[in-house]
């Protein structure tokens, strides 16, 4: 991938500017740990794709008041319009529905676990796809470890007992599904010159009619809408896939790509306690073990050399200021970029730069 030309640094949102970042940050952490609990409900009461399209029909309009808002336009030519369609489907429709799907057999709780793997794929992903991104021992010893933390989860001394196979393997399948779509964007979406914002309302938008084409062909309309079921779609629309996704535009902006990675440590842990205490979903001693045996892999994947800096005395001043992060011009932690949308997950979900710690929304 040839590099892009710097661009401006992206600010903050006005509003973002009135909650200190770090308020921002744990706000984004609980929408996107809530956003398994929202799909285990709104499966209650609509089919899988129906969840998903609501969800991803809520976060459009969202991002497209904020569009209008900001007064920003769309990206332009037929090419990127065409990556953004793979990329939509990568990073929205398919983990989306797949996670809904998931969440007909298996808790909540599993699924927020599940999702924390994406850092893990990643860089299995990367060491093929990303002849840049070399291994290094601890990297490596990372994914063993996280791949240690997932048996521990799903308890394969019992022979997976009490486990539904089906249901976890489809939200492992979301997670990957998210670790293939960063690399894919770093790889096609570099130097578009369009904005963030721009890319991941026209991705989720993407996405929102993909599910329109395909949610009719597979389910019909309830026959009664219950109250809760349909709250907590709006909730996961709006909140997790629109407004989760300016508050890591404007974290990202105000602090680097590398810091609002961070999220993605926190989402399981809120999902786990979400769900246990608001679901009243059991909890045994290794979903919780394997859980931060899980992240600790995850975070050596995104250990990197120190790279050796020669001295030069009268060497220009830098900028640290993150520039445009879908451009490529912010530090690579493992090959994926935390693309806003799931999200800038990402995403998430609705997961920008390229860190491979990018924050995975449910």
């Amino acid at each position: 991938m040839s590099p892009a030309a710097p661009l401006p640094p992206a600010s903050p949102p006005a509003v973002s500017r009135l909650l200190d970042w770090r308020v921002r940050f744990g706000i984004l952490a609980l929408i996107w740990g809530f956003s398994f609990v929202f799909i285990k409900v709104g499966t209650e009461g609509f089919a899988p794709f129906q969840v998903t399209f609501g969800r991803l029909l809520f976060g459009t309009a969202v991002l497209a008041v904020a569009l209008v808002v900001k007064r920003d336009r769309l990206p332009r030519g037929a090419r990127v319009w065409g990556h953004l369609t793979v990329a939509a489907f990568l990073l929205n429709a398919l983990p989306f529905s797949l996670f809904a799907y998931a969440e007909l057999t298996i808790p909540s709780t599993l699924a927020g676990i599940c999702n924390a793997t994406t850092p893990l794929w990643g860089m299995l992903l990367s060491l093929v796809a990303l002849s840049e991104d070399r291994p290094t021992r601890v990297r490596a010893a990372g994914l063993g470890i996280g791949f240690v933390g997932v048996l521990t989860v799903l308890g394969a001394w019992q022979g997976f007992s009490g486990v539904d196979v089906t249901g976890t393997a489809l939200a492992l399948l979301a997670s990957l599904s998210y670790a293939v779509g960063w690399i894919y964007v770093r790889r096609t979406l570099s130097g578009t010159g369009a904005s963030n914002l721009s890319l991941a309302g026209s991705q989720v938008g993407l996405a929102t009619l993909q599910l329109a084409v395909v949610t009719p062909l597979f389910t019909s309309m309830p026959t009664s809408v219950e109250v809760l079921p349909l709250l907590a779609v709006i909730a996961l629309g709006a909140l997790g896939t629109g407004y989760a996704m300016l508050l890591q535009y404007g974290v990202v902006a105000e602090v680097g790509p590398t810091t609002a990675a961070m999220v993605t440590y926190f989402i399981p842990v809120i999902a786990t306690a979400a769900g246990v205490t608001l679901l009243n979903e059991q909890l045994t001693w290794n979903t919780p073990v394997g859980a931060i045996v899980v992240l600790a892999g995850a975070a050596l994947t995104q250990t990197r050399r120190t790279p050796r800096r020669t001295a030069a005395p009268f060497a220009p001043p830098t900028n640290d200021t993150p520039t445009h992060p879908v451009a490529g011009n912010t530090p690579a932690t493992n090959g994926t970029p935390t693309h806003p949308v799931v999200g800038i997950r990402s995403a998430g979900a609705e997961r920008v730069g390229t860190t491979d710690g990018a924050p995975c929304r449910a």
